[in-house]
């Protein structure tokens, strides 16, 4: 059994049309969160949890994406010449970060599509999915949890969160059964963004994932589903209902802080949520608010 985990693969090819025109000619994961792009914070909590094996999968126009994990010498020289070292750090804290890899998906055929690329990458051990519109706050660490899971239950893991029941059509749907920890369910069967009253409960899938390697053999055979993609709801269902063959699928709940950047709105929270806990920003940022917040009422 595999006692340590270090790949993790990070979906990146999605056109962003919810940000446009800001995302006609910048990928979307570039999109900066306070003063990081937002893949920045993703890859950083990969590492975090040991994840020093990154693989992106990209598309058409993404090449931002792979110039700002590399090296930029003229700017390093520039800074060097000025004197620069606090602004240095932080440009070559994005190049040192992991051992980052590439690769295109090609046609855009959904989120099924896009892990099944890794495959080749990944091999036959498990690995780590991270969405990059979902961050977690990393003082609320989540994939150290699912790693000591998949680890301790050899088995496939997902991150579930409580949401309102009129938002579960937003995301999949986790029918569960409990164990012995609060904080961990099996899964029993998913369902792929449910109405209210199809839902089988109100656990939702957010973007974290750690995956037996099984899961590419039953990706390769699963026919395209809602939006005509292949989803990886739907291959982990049947992972759910066998597994004897695949290991079977467990949630852990998780109960901290995290940041949605994949809608506008919740994007714009996101900053606010984590510039107003910043040392340098906090002490300034958050009276403003309270005056700015007077004038609205």
């Amino acid at each position: 059994m595999v006692t340590h985990i270090t790949k993790a693969v990070i979906p990146a090819a999605g056109m962003g049309t919810r940000f446009l025109p800001a995302t006609k000619a910048m990928p979307k994961e570039m999109l900066p969160v306070v003063d990081k792009p937002a893949i920045q914070y993703v890859v950083e909590e990969a590492v975090a949890a040991g994840l020093t094996d990154v693989l992106m999968i990209t598309g058409r126009n993404k090449n931002a994406l792979e110039n700002h994990f590399d090296r930029v010498t003229e700017l390093e020289a520039v800074l060097i010449q000025k004197g620069d070292r606090d602004r240095l750090a932080k440009v070559n804290e994005s190049t040192d970060l992991a051992d980052m890899h590439y690769v295109r998906q090609g046609d855009p055929l959904g989120l099924g599509h896009a892990v099944l690329r890794a495959k080749m990458h990944v091999g036959n051990e498990p690995f780590a999915v991270l969405l990059g519109d979902d961050i977690i706050d990393a003082r609320d660490p989540l994939l150290d949890k699912m790693l000591a899971e998949q680890i301790g239950r050899n088995t496939s893991v997902v991150a579930l969160l409580e949401v309102d029941p009129s938002q579960i059509h937003l995301y999949g749907a986790a029918a569960i059964e409990k164990t012995d920890d609060p904080d961990v369910v099996r899964i029993t069967g998913l369902v792929e963004k449910p109405s209210a009253a199809d839902a089988p409960s109100n656990l939702a899938i957010i973007g974290r994932y750690v995956l037996r390697p099984e899961v590419f053999e039953v990706l390769e055979r699963t026919a395209p589903g809602k939006g005509n993609e292949i989803q990886l709801t739907d291959a982990l269902q049947e992972m759910a209902v066998n597994p004897e063959t695949t290991g079977g699928v467990y949630g852990v709940i998780f109960r901290g802080r995290r940041y949605d950047t994949g809608d506008r709105l919740d994007y714009i929270k996101a900053i606010i949520q984590l510039a107003v806990d910043r040392d340098d920003l906090g002490p300034d940022l958050r009276p403003w608010l309270h005056d700015f917040a007077a004038t609205l009422e």
